[in-house]
């Protein structure tokens, strides 16, 4: 296959994704997302065998997690770290593709789950935690940053470090959770938490998230990829 042209390799934002109109897909922490209910198991078999068929005449490789009712795929181009055009004509080929086969998309439950740990110390602590986890501490990775490990398999949540100011004493949390979601998904989300007994702590920074705290006071970010 020829190497991608440089319009094909411009990364897109989440403004640019939207705009494209792919009502099927859900951007998420840079990766687009899609969930196809299917009928049958063989049917999804099928399924993923058409996507294959598209990706392999596309030169692309959408990452696919087939179960018992559900087929969840992921697009971005890898070699640019992020969702290209590239990815939005195979996303619409993958959407007719499923439409035939009789899978509805769904985005319900569809979330990415991310760790995040406050330090004022990222380049002293990371390497310790790439290594218990036994994830990738590569600076150099085209997917990846400096102030992130990640699961090489692309199954286990990522860790962020977050920079926090120097504190002779320990913070009450160090660890919170980034839960990333489609827009369309986040007030269903904070009106479900609140009714469980949490509080909204904090807005100031919407819609790019929201801070969101258990009844004791354990704090989660809601992110999207608005105002980014």
């Amino acid at each position: 296959m020829s190497r991608p042209s440089e319009e094909d390799r411009r990364l897109l934002g989440g403004r640019d994704v939207a705009e494209a109109g792919l009502t099927d897909w859900v951007l998420l922490t840079g990766v687009l997302h899609a969930r196809f209910r299917i009928p049958d198991y063989a049917t999804g078999l099928s399924l993923v065998a058409q996507v294959g068929a598209a990706a392999v005449a596309a030169d692309h490789h959408p990452d696919l997690a087939l179960r018992y009712a559900e087929l969840d795929v992921r697009l971005v181009s890898h070699d640019v770290g992020g969702v290209t055009a590239r990815d939005l004509r195979l996303a619409r080929e993958i959407s007719v593709a499923a439409a035939r086969a009789g899978a509805r998309p769904t985005s319900v439950g569809l979330a990415v789950v991310e760790l995040a740990l406050d330090t004022s110390a990222v380049d002293t602590v990371r390497p310790f935690w790439a290594a218990v986890l036994g994830y990738t501490d590569d600076d150099g990775a085209p997917h990846g940053a400096p102030d992130e490990v990640r699961d090489p398999h692309g199954v286990a949540p990522s860790l962020w470090f977050q920079e926090a100011g120097p504190d002779p004493s320990p913070p009450a949390q160090r660890f919170h959770l980034d839960v990333w979601v489609d827009p369309a998904a986040v007030e269903p989300r904070i009106r479900d938490a609140l009714a469980a007994g949490g509080t909204l702590h904090s807005d100031a920074e919407a819609p790019a998230y929201w801070v969101l705290a258990d009844p004791q006071g354990n704090k989660a970010c809601l992110c999207t990829w608005q105002a980014r």
